[in-house]
């Protein structure tokens, strides 16, 4: 594709509220290819990110780019894995549980299949890939970098870092199956997102997770609730930290990756009984345990 004939799916969505229109699911797929194959301008892409973002996108234009993605991305099938879909914005109010979390469950024969990648706009936190890279991950936690395994996406970054804002492409890289496993858990902040998660991956999945997190992931901190979709049907139900006894008080300022890293190390005791907490809720999804409670128990 050359720049002139990528025009029209631009003006799709930069010609204003009374002339955007949604992409066809094979428009949108000839866009995200052209983008990823690096056949059109940087200055387009950058528009019709923004212009993408503000005229608001539609389910099949999302579900166009995931197919895009799966042609794009290396698989390495792992068994016994839960996929968990991380923000790659990072975190900021609190530090990241997986490590210890993890470690409660090696002897259940879970494994953890995490990706991350370069920081991306716009909450600047502490990204998963600085963890992962800056210490020793229980053997149980098997991390995917997005330069390996998908360096069209990875490339991409430059121009996402310079756009500077939320873009589309945050709520669709969360969950990428690169594990081709048969549980993923993500998180929300937004009501609105966790109907969009199960519009796009319920059927990608034996069984999707969301979860009302911290800073969007799939991490509890704090009351939340979890919405589970299996067999095309779907629950909710509440878990509350308190309910066990945990009283862990959040960072009142920005934390830091050294801060981060202190905490994964050198746990207080609240931390790791949040670890544990996280751990059986894990058991408890992966019909290791009948409820929360007792997983917790067994843990």
């Amino acid at each position: 594709m050359t720049s002139k004939e990528f025009l029209p799916y631009l003006k799709c969505v930069g010609t204003g509220p009374k002339r955007n229109r949604d992409l066809s699911k094979e428009e949108m797929k000839i866009v995200m290819s052209a983008f990823l194959k690096k056949e059109v301008l940087p200055e387009q892409i950058a528009a019709f990110i923004l212009g993408w973002r503000v005229k608001g996108e539609s389910i099949d234009e999302f579900a166009a780019a995931i197919e895009v993605f799966d042609e794009l991305v290396k698989h390495e099938p792992l068994e016994n894995s839960v996929e968990f879909g991380y923000p790659y914005d990072g975190k900021v109010k609190n530090p990241y549980i997986f490590p210890l979390t993890a470690s409660y469950l090696k002897e259940y024969d879970i494994n953890f299949s995490l990706h991350g990648g370069l920081l991306q706009p716009a909450k600047n936190g502490t990204t998963i890939k600085e963890i992962c890279e800056s210490i020793n991950l229980p053997s149980n936690v098997h991390y995917y970098d997005r330069q390996e395994y998908f360096p069209e996406l990875y490339e991409f970054s430059d121009v996402r870092e310079k756009l500077g804002l939320r873009s589309s492409f945050n709520t669709i890289e969360k969950l990428l199956n690169i594990t081709q496993s048969d549980i993923a858990i993500i998180g929300a902040f937004h009501k609105p997102f966790v109907d969009k998660y199960i519009k796009l991956f319920k059927d990608r999945y034996k069984k999707l997770i969301i979860i009302k997190g911290n800073e969007g992931t799939p991490e509890i901190f704090s009351k939340c609730t979890m919405t589970i979709v299996e067999n095309d049907e779907q629950i909710e139900m509440k878990v509350d930290p308190k309910d066990f006894g945990i009283n862990y008080k959040k960072f009142i300022h920005k934390i830091s990756l050294e801060e981060s890293l202190k905490q994964i190390e050198d746990p207080s005791d609240e931390f790791l009984k949040l670890a544990k907490l996280n751990a059986a809720v894990i058991l408890f999804l992966t019909n290791k345990a009948k409820s929360v409670e007792e997983a917790y128990e067994k843990l």
